[in-house]
């Protein structure tokens, strides 16, 4: 990889720094915020107040950070110009917040700087293990500072790959009605449900592909770049319907062959994702 670039590493260091935080108080104030929860799409669909906190916390240090830049975030919305050109910020305040609320280890905070809707750097930080996840348009991608490379997989039967499910019934009994059919021709499959997390184990070889329908942009802002700096093949929306798709090369056309034979690539009309 080479050098980062000075504006790259500047919104790596602001990303890295503010996501680092929100993560500690996603930590700090989970007990107090899971005994206030609401619904989003559906009733399996939560927020809590350590959501709309964490947000809240990341929109204030990057109006003081980077005065003027627009801020994506997925609890409120759009903040400044919804232009997609110069810098915007995409945060996901709580990544999993399902696992969040029973206590499942598996989220994240995720913060990415986009330019012109491509993203040029990006945080991802766990609360519960403090691990951070990071990477720089063309500087590749690290897990607390050691180098991330994607697995060597070349065989999918042999591949462990990740999924979600939506929180809508009718999305959800598409995707299952493929899954028996994908089953059969790789090793395994995982749901731990934190996308910006999936990403990035496929950055660091732990999976070997990753694809999920429905997700937003401030699903996959951050692990995305992550992955691709990896080495991983990115395919995200609307490349393949509203699939993001994520996959060590030497397996990622045999995967993606996969899904579209099992149906798993197209699960026809769905509610757009938003932030796009």
């Amino acid at each position: 990889m080479g050098p980062v670039g000075a504006a790259e590493g500047d919104l790596l260091d602001v990303a890295t720094l503010v996501a680092g935080e929100a993560a500690e108080l996603a930590r700090t104030a989970r007990e107090a915020a899971i005994q206030d929860v609401g619904t989003k799409s559906s009733e399996t669909d939560v927020v809590t107040a350590a959501d709309l906190a964490v947000e809240k916390l990341v929109r204030s240090r990057l109006a003081s950070l980077r005065p003027g830049e627009p801020v994506l975030g997925e609890e409120a919305g759009t903040s400044g110009s919804p232009d997609l050109s110069g810098v915007r910020w995409v945060v996901d305040p709580i990544d999993g917040t399902v696992n969040y609320l029973y206590g499942f280890p598996w989220y994240a905070v995720s913060l990415a700087a986009q330019v012109d809707g491509i993203s040029v750097a990006a945080a991802v930080v766990e609360p519960a293990s403090g691990r951070r996840w990071t990477a720089a348009r063309g500087g590749g991608a690290f897990l607390d500072g050691r180098p991330l490379r994607v697995s060597s997989a070349t065989r999918l039967e042999l591949s462990l790959v990740a999924t979600g499910f939506g929180y809508r019934p009718e999305r959800r009994e598409r995707q299952a009605a493929g899954i028996p059919g994908l089953l059969s021709r790789i090793r395994d499959i995982r749901r731990a449900g934190a996308a910006s997390l999936d990403l990035c184990a496929v950055a660091a070889g732990w999976l070997d592909g990753y694809f999920e329908h429905g997700l937003n942009r401030w699903d996959w802002a951050g692990g995305a770049l992550i992955a691709e700096e990896a080495g991983a093949v990115v395919r995200l929306p609307p490349t393949v319907d509203d699939m993001t798709f994520v996959a060590a090369p030497g397996i990622a056309d045999e995967l993606l062959t996969a899904l579209e034979e099992t149906g798993l690539a197209d699960l026809g009309p769905t509610v757009p994702p938003m932030g796009i």
